[in-house]
């Protein structure tokens, strides 16, 4: 299993300590570099990767480093941090102790910190890791830094950290294994838990989290399915009766007073040139916690202060592909967005997920939503938007437990969709209570109200209203 150490540090990595690091195997250790520059990669005398080293990422937002490593990961200070991650080829005892001496070299020349504090290699890191006569094993020539097995078939990533992030370095092989037809499918142990956006990413893929089991073996973490190993990959274990059984371990859960509020919406702009992308989810966000986003980013950990313009310019680029980011919040308030962009031919699409999550005691903000569909209707050419609860973790993250669905709360219709379905019928939809007409006469959203949340009624109440609006 490939190791990942990470280099938490006070001050920006420059080229001498980056250097110091990278002689804790000596100097016969050969250098190269992968990803067009971004990876270093220490190497064998064959030129097999031991240990993969990605480009320092500054972080701007406070809490990041807690959000995926736990409390205490990030150094002491109010002070951005540099977060350099290094990864240790599999099957390899010495490239892990490598890795560790590279990340305990760059802390004691920079100050900061080594996650996890134990790695091996980090005692004694002032003296080189002896790896002579020491080879790694082959590497597959369409593999990843990041893949430990790359069949016809899924790409195979090892990880055991306490939430597994959708970083740089996955969200690469998950491109990678889209556009190569295979499966991305990440392999951990019962106590790891996803990061919001690796669940997102991995749900919307043929990807896969592969979780061990001492009882089963390996099961599903978002479905509980129990997997067997086949020509490649991890596929569910269908047994003689043809149905794949759910694993105990996925089912023992318990009721939480936790709850999730997600807010899915969609909005559509004209392609004008003073464009700026983003206005709808701030405006969301300031909404629902009383500010604006900490941060922002392409990967995990964000680490870009937030900013509308510069989300803008990288859409800009990128355009016509479309562009997926994330936004995150501040530590009091556990709150992260997805955001996609795309480019139609007559619009500029916003497609967003936001969620915050709540504690015992605390209470989501429902009696704001039918103000900022108004915001959003008025001023952010908003489509449709529908509001879920969900009982689940404050923190955002997954566990390999079954957790129940979101329960539908609230529906908006955009003008554009009242259009449509015709205004008459978008006001009078047979549902208990009417909805609140939203924006300007001429030009009306509406907002159902569906329920508490809670019940499942929410369900069907929302496919009553869908309905309706399509004339069924």
């Amino acid at each position: 299993m490939t190791k990942d150490v990470i280099a938490l540090t006070e001050r920006m990595p420059d080229a001498p300590s980056v250097l110091a690091g990278l002689l804790a195997g000596g100097p016969d250790l050969r250098v190269e570099t992968t990803g067009e520059g971004a990876v270093i990669q220490l190497c064998d005398a064959g030129g097999r990767p031991l240990v993969s080293i990605e480009a320092p990422l500054m972080l701007q937002v406070p809490g990041e480093a807690d959000r995926l490593l736990g409390p205490g990961a990030a150094p002491a200070g109010d002070g951005p941090a540099w977060w350099i991650e290094a990864r240790a080829t599999t099957g390899v005892p010495e490239a892990e102790r490598l890795a560790g001496a590279f990340a305990a070299r760059l802390t004691m020349l920079l100050g900061g910190r080594v996650w996890p504090p134990d790695a091996p290699g980090t005692t004694g890191a002032a003296r080189p890791v002896d790896v002579s006569g020491v080879t790694a094993v082959p590497v597959p020539a369409a593999a990843q830094p990041a893949v430990d097995m790359l069949t016809d078939q899924a790409a195979i990533v090892l990880q055991d950290r306490p939430v597994v992030p959708m970083t740089s370095w996955l969200s690469e092989v998950l491109r990678a294994t889209v556009e190569s037809d295979r499966a991305l499918q990440i392999v951990t142990p019962p106590h790891c838990r996803l990061s919001l956006a690796t669940r997102l990413l991995l749900q919307s893929t043929p990807s896969r989290w592969v979780v061990q089991d001492e009882r089963c073996g390996y099961y599903d973490g978002l479905t509980g399915a129990v997997l067997r190993w086949q020509d490649g990959a991890f596929v569910p274990d269908r047994g003689e009766d043809g149905e794949t059984p759910v694993a105990d371990a996925f089912a023992e859960t318990a009721r939480t007073e936790e709850r999730q509020l997600v807010v899915s919406f969609r909005t559509q702009h004209r392609p004008e040139a003073d464009l700026v992308l983003g206005g709808a989810l701030e405006a969301a966000w300031r909404a629902l916690t009383g500010g604006p986003p900490a941060g922002w980013g392409t990967a995990e950990p964000a680490g870009l202060a937030w900013s509308r313009r510069q989300l803008t310019d990288l859409a800009y680029r990128r355009a016509p592909e479309p562009t997926w980011t994330m936004a995150v919040g501040t530590p009091d308030r556990p709150a992260v967005a997805t955001l996609r962009v795309e480019r139609t031919p007559d619009a500029v699409e916003e497609d967003i997920t936001l969620t915050l999550g709540y504690g015992p005691g605390e209470k989501p903000p429902l009696e704001a939503l039918p103000a900022l569909a108004g915001e959003l209707v008025t001023g952010h050419g908003l489509k449709t938007m529908v509001c879920q609860l969900r009982e689940a973790r404050r923190d955002l993250t997954a566990p390999p437990r079954f957790e129940r669905l979101p329960v539908p709360y609230a529906f908006v219709l955009g003008a554009e969709g009242v259009r449509e379905a015709g205004r008459d019928r978008a006001g009078r939809p047979p549902l208990p209570e009417a909805p609140v007409r939203l924006g300007p006469d001429a030009r009306p959203g509406f907002f159902y109200a569906l329920g508490d949340g809670e019940s499942a009624e929410g369900w069907a109440a929302l496919e009553t209203l869908i309905r309706h609006l399509r004339g069924a």
